[in-house]
């Protein structure tokens, strides 16, 4: 069993920064393809970014390339996200999720089998 805990989020104003965490238990982390997920009030949840377990590769949605970068230090059990020039439309809850197969279809929540509880992203304008 996998526990994962986010922490990092925050009020923040239109283009500011705020960096995610995500600690996760267990020896097998680095094994794992991690991503991270948002879910706004009243639509359904979305792929933001996610990295396999031999980490280098990223893969991000389009609305984020460019601004949210992914990351992960397996010594740690610790995958981050980046969030630059942060837009009212990322406010949202984060995830961050496991893939304890590593499967190639990052961008669908069902491949995933570990979840955080979430963390609050809030950006003002």
């Amino acid at each position: 069993q996998v526990q994962l805990v986010e922490s990092g989020g925050g009020l923040v104003q239109t283009g500011d920064s705020l960096r995610l965490s995500c600690a996760a238990s267990g020896r097998a982390f680095s094994s794992y393809t991690m991503g991270w997920f948002r879910q706004a009030p009243g639509k359904e949840r979305e792929f933001v970014a996610a990295m396999p377990w031999r980490g280098g590769t990223t893969i991000y949605a389009d609305s984020v390339k460019g601004r949210f970068t992914i990351s992960r230090d397996n010594a740690k059990n610790t995958v981050y996200l980046q969030m630059n020039s942060l837009k009212a439309e990322d406010t949202a809850v984060y995830y961050c999720a496991a893939d304890k197969y590593s499967t190639p279809n990052y961008y669908s929540e069902y491949e995933y089998d570990y979840w955080g509880q979430g963390t609050q992203v809030t950006v003002s304008t």
